[in-house]
């Protein structure tokens, strides 16, 4: 059994992997601002309340790992913040807001696990095929989709810096999936993938997928948008 930490877990893919790594037995600490009921209840889940873009919440994760496991298995990046607005109606404050979580926090969260994790560790980043060059662009989210570009590049990055101690990174580029998310950025839109599935996915990926990838970026996406 390993020793699991997501982010994003108050709903949607988020909530429904962690149930599913908890109830297969792996130990598993939540990390969100509101922390479900079922997940709060769940004797293999520890719940955090913290916001991942604000920098000084987060030593209360490094103390959690420090005094309990003192080990990562698998970290993966699934919180995400989404502003969808035209590019003019734009400010420097909306970029910030999500650059803070969908860039900031998963670099800031991966310093803080990285001390803990050893060869065989898998970090798993959740973008959207919004991030990826040459992929269809919408209107609107501008802020959420170049942070998503950021996203995989940071992980790029970091396959290479820390190959040599065995810690691999990837990142999943999700398509439509029915989420609370895609609804803010696509009101009235069905996806094919509802948020169970897609977490039943995630779950074998982040515990299989570093035999195979590093440093890489896989498109997960049956339909976009």
């Amino acid at each position: 059994m390993k020793n699991i930490i997501i982010t994003g877990t108050s709903r949607g893919i988020g909530f429904d992997l962690a149930l599913k790594f908890a109830n297969e037995g792996h130990q598993v600490l939540a990390i969100s601002r509101k922390t479900p009921k079922e997940l709060l209840e769940h004797p293999n889940c520890v719940c955090l309340s913290i916001d991942i873009s604000v920098e000084d919440e987060m030593h209360e994760i490094d103390k959690f790992i420090a005094s309990t496991s003192k080990k990562v298995d698998v970290l993966i990046h699934n919180a995400g913040c989404l502003v969808n607005k035209p590019f003019a109606q734009l400010t420097q404050s909306d970029f910030e807001r999500v650059y803070k979580v969908n860039v900031f926090g998963v670099a800031n969260l991966t310093k803080i696990c990285l001390p803990y994790m050893s060869k065989g560790s898998h970090v798993v980043s959740i973008s959207s095929m919004g991030g990826i060059q040459g992929s269809s662009k919408f209107s609107g989210l501008a802020a959420y989709s170049s942070s998503k570009g950021a996203l995989i590049t940071l992980s790029e990055l970091l396959a290479e810096e820390y190959k040599d101690q065995g810690v691999a990174f990837n990142v999943l580029a999700l398509g439509a999936v029915q989420t609370e998310m895609l609804q803010e950025a696509f009101p009235g839109y069905e996806a094919p993938i509802t948020a169970v599935e897609m977490a039943d996915y995630i779950f074998n990926f982040a515990l299989t997928g570093n035999k195979f990838y590093n440093g890489k970026v896989l498109q997960v996406s049956s339909s976009t948008p």
